[in-house]
């Protein structure tokens, strides 16, 4: 029997033994990404047809009843307004915040590993952590930001920035901003380090200023990884849920009420898991048309 293994082995051509090789190592990823990434999708399209109490999980077929019924609702056309607004707000000052971050990191400055390594710590602190030192810092009686702004005569009254509109947005965008602009600070700067410094000389030699290098130099040159970051950013705080949370729980009025948000409390404060199913589902439609819009138009770029 070993022989004839050995000599089925000697027959099998080498690029076919590698590919089995390769199937054999991917299985286990395979596996697990069937696990924690189709399985929930398939749960959740199939708990999105049923009407279902959370704590038995026991209901009824209802079909396309809980669709017709969420996309009917006034609720989720607010909400996902309000996602949407979030989502815009938090992208353009990360993407700002993170180009003009990495723009002075690549520079000779003064501690710049320092920096560097400083720059990263809002994305790497804990979520909790970073909310409560931020509600302290909005709160409207001891808040240490209302102080200041009083101290330097900006305003005369202390600010409720959480509990009023438009504060309580505006100061939801600061803090997600405030938390995840790092990570476009380390994907931009990976990517200055790699354009040729010939490219700007030549700019100079032209006449270009600072103003000039950049957006004839840097900027071209950043386009491709700026477009990957905005798409997994834009993916990322599209679905933010902890931050939101923790920071207003989605007042006031659910004026901050994101769909994530609207998921949750149909699941587990109001027991109605075949509904939060349904908006998660509507929640990854709209997720899809992000991607396909993304997709068309690197194609169009690339013809």
């Amino acid at each position: 029997m070993t022989m004839v293994a050995s000599q089925q082995r000697q027959r099998m051509p080498l690029e076919k033994r590698y590919a089995l090789l390769g199937v054999v190592l991917i299985a286990p990823a395979v596996l697990t990404l069937s696990a924690v990434i189709i399985y929930p999708l398939v749960s959740a399209l199939y708990l999105s047809l049923f009407s279902i109490y959370t704590p038995t999980l026991q209901g009824s077929w209802v079909g396309l009843d809980n669709y017709a019924a969420v996309i009917g609702s006034r609720t989720f056309w607010s909400s996902l307004l309000v996602t949407l607004i979030w989502t815009c707000g938090t992208l353009i000052l990360q993407v700002v915040l993170g180009v003009a971050m990495a723009l002075l990191l690549n520079q000779n400055i003064l501690f710049r590993s320092l920096a560097r390594s400083l720059v990263l710590f809002p994305y790497f602190v804990s979520t909790v952590v970073a909310v409560l030192v931020w509600r302290w810092l909005f709160n409207d009686l001891y808040g240490i930001l209302s102080h200041i702004l009083i101290s330097i005569g900006i305003i005369h009254m202390p600010v409720d920035w959480l509990g009023r509109m438009p504060n309580a947005m505006e100061s939801v965008i600061v803090v997600g901003a405030w938390k995840f602009f790092p990570f476009v600070v380390i994907a931009v700067l990976a990517r200055l380090q790699t354009i040729p410094e010939q490219l700007y000389e030549a700019a100079t030699i032209d006449g270009a200023g600072v103003f000039g290098r950049f957006f004839d130099v840097t900027l071209p040159q950043l386009r491709e990884v700026l477009a990957i970051v905005i798409l997994l950013r834009t993916i990322w705080d599209f679905k933010e849920f902890d931050l939101i949370y923790l920071l207003t729980g989605g007042g006031p009025l659910n004026n901050t009420r994101t769909l994530p948000l609207i998921v949750y409390q149909q699941a587990f404060g109001l027991n109605q898991m075949g509904v939060a199913a349904t908006y998660a589902v509507l929640m990854m439609l709209v997720m899809l048309v992000f991607m396909l819009f993304y997709l068309y138009r690197v194609r169009r770029q690339a013809a």
